[in-house]
């Protein structure tokens, strides 16, 4: 398997607003950057499509260490939550439904394709891709916004 490093961010101006994500891809000697948006989002589903964009982008199962600033998409994943909510119907207690659903299911089909190590980074604390990766979303935001206009 290709040992793959992934840096993903998401972003939102308000929340709900219209937001971006930016995730790079690193294998050897090999980059790739992938940005996008979505005029009416959150900021938990821009750091969820980073990742899935990032994963779906790999053309073959790869070992990954996937690295983000979002305490949501690590914790979710790493603690269990996100497993134990689809076992319960998508509830994350007896009265509570998970959100991003949706995102949430794509997300868990691409964690059996994949060996996937999620790491949190802090956020804004200097970490070149991770800086790369807000810079990416942010700007998918302002195309989103010239496009609204």
């Amino acid at each position: 398997m290709k040992n793959v490093i992934i840096y993903t961010d998401g972003a939102c101006s308000g929340n709900p607003g219209p937001g971006g994500y930016g995730a790079v891809l690193i294998h050897k000697s090999h980059r790739k950057e992938l940005s996008g948006g979505d005029p009416a989002t959150t900021n938990n589903r821009m750091e969820m499509l980073a990742a899935i964009i990032a994963l779906e982008a790999l053309k073959e199962p790869c070992e990954v260490s996937l690295y983000s600033d979002s305490k949501y998409l690590v914790d979710a994943i790493q603690k269990g939550w996100a497993i134990r909510w689809k076992q319960n119907n998508w509830m994350r207690n007896k009265k509570d439904p998970a959100l991003n659903t949706d995102l949430w299911e794509r997300l868990l089909k691409l964690l059996e394709k994949h060996e996937v190590c999620l790491h949190w980074v802090k956020g804004h604390a200097g970490n070149p891709e991770n800086e790369r990766c807000d810079a990416l979303a942010r700007a998918a935001i302002d195309e989103i916004k010239i496009k609204l206009i």
